[in-house]
């Protein structure tokens, strides 16, 4: 019989663990333009589990499954927006979302772990986007202008993950401890 709350107790401190973890490892994959911010959302669930009645509930945890939403689709189609910006073709744009994402999956055979596809994403967008310019313009230089553009605004993503993993982070930190 006393068994049962120690084991109970066990698996409380291992939830909190695995909380603790999810915040570092969402940071982390964030930083490499992977969905850190799905982590935050599953550690927001596992507290609600572990916490019933108590911060936070299922508003907090539909707000951060709709920001990790919400960041996907602007990683999306960053890079044609960063390919339009600079004077790019719609077909360029195009090719900015299909660059990335084959990038994305060739990247996985760099052999460096995790960052090999994110260098892969930022090639393939890259050399995509100039090709279809280059193509369309026959201009080396606003070729390469506009495939930066899609590189610069891949990066931006990036630190917009960033900084919505740690505001969620933040947010659940803050509510945990004072709430």
């Amino acid at each position: 019989m006393e068994i049962y709350p120690w084991l109970l107790q066990a698996g409380e401190i291992v939830l909190w663990i695995f909380i603790c973890l999810s915040f570092v490892l969402a940071l982390v994959l964030s930083c490499l333009s992977l969905s850190g911010t799905w982590l935050v959302a599953l550690a927001a669930i596992g507290t609600m589990l572990l916490r019933p009645g108590e911060f936070p509930g299922w508003a907090t945890v539909m707000v951060f499954l709709l920001l990790s939403v919400a960041v996907e689709l602007v990683e999306w189609f960053a890079g044609a927006w960063g390919v339009t910006r600079r004077g790019g073709s719609g077909w360029a744009g195009l090719a900015a979302i299909v660059g990335g994402t084959i990038g994305l999956i060739a990247g996985t055979f760099i052999p460096i772990p995790i960052v090999g596809s994110l260098v892969g994403m930022l090639i393939g967008s890259f050399a995509l986007v100039f090709a279809v310019e280059q193509y369309r313009l026959n201009h080396t230089g606003q070729a390469a202008h506009i495939a930066r553009g899609a590189v610069i605004a891949r990066i931006l993503v990036i630190f917009l993950k960033v900084v919505t993993t740690l505001g969620m982070i933040a947010f659940l930190a803050a509510g945990i401890l004072f709430g």
